[in-house]
């Protein structure tokens, strides 16, 4: 079976956020061009690792002699996104993602992959009726890319402060500490 490929060469958008509360949030990776949104469900713990790595392939890409992709150092202001994710539907729970650079373009490219069903038995149907696992491909400017890893950050680290005792987070209701005192 084909796989159904959401591709966004020059998104408008692409973005981190999510829906919930603290403790109950879930993540989203949402990509638009024109009126063709995709969003994907993803962990808090991949979507920090996303971050963190874009980050590193930029800070690669300035070290090399002359900065030849114009790499950023810090986020330009033009293309901080601070707004709600548009309306979501998801499209798939992500399992696997690969990360990459391509220098004919200057372009962080991100390929996400559904989670595997075991239930399925390679009868991989998508919702919409369409034949064939899906997957995500998301090719994003230097610029946009370090834009896209600063708020990924952000909306990371607006989860439920950390314990400085036991390092488990702290719920509204309050915490009981894991760690015996001493």
């Amino acid at each position: 079976m084909p796989t159904l490929v959401h591709e966004f060469s020059w998104p408008d958008r692409v973005v981190v956020g999510t829906i919930g509360l603290p403790g109950a949030r879930t993540f989203y990776l949402q990509v638009r061009a024109g009126t063709q949104i995709v969003s994907i469900a993803l962990e808090k713990q991949q979507s920090a690792l996303l971050a963190e790595k874009i980050d590193e392939i930029l800070d690669q890409l300035i070290s090399l002699e002359g900065n030849p992709f114009s790499v950023p150092t810090g986020t330009p202001t033009e293309l901080v996104d601070n707004d709600q994710l548009d309306a979501v539907q998801e499209q798939f729970r992500t399992g696997a993602m690969t990360l990459g650079w391509d220098p004919t373009t200057a372009q962080v490219v991100i390929e996400a992959y559904p989670t595997a069903d075991p239930d399925d038995d390679d009868e991989l149907l998508a919702e919409d009726g369409a034949d064939g696992p899906e997957m995500l491909l998301v090719r994003m400017p230097v610029g946009t890319a370090r834009a896209f890893a600063q708020r990924t950050r952000e909306v990371v680290g607006a989860g439920r402060p950390i314990c400085p005792s036991c390092g488990y987070p702290i719920d509204a209701e309050g915490h009981v500490c894991t760690l015996p005192e001493n």
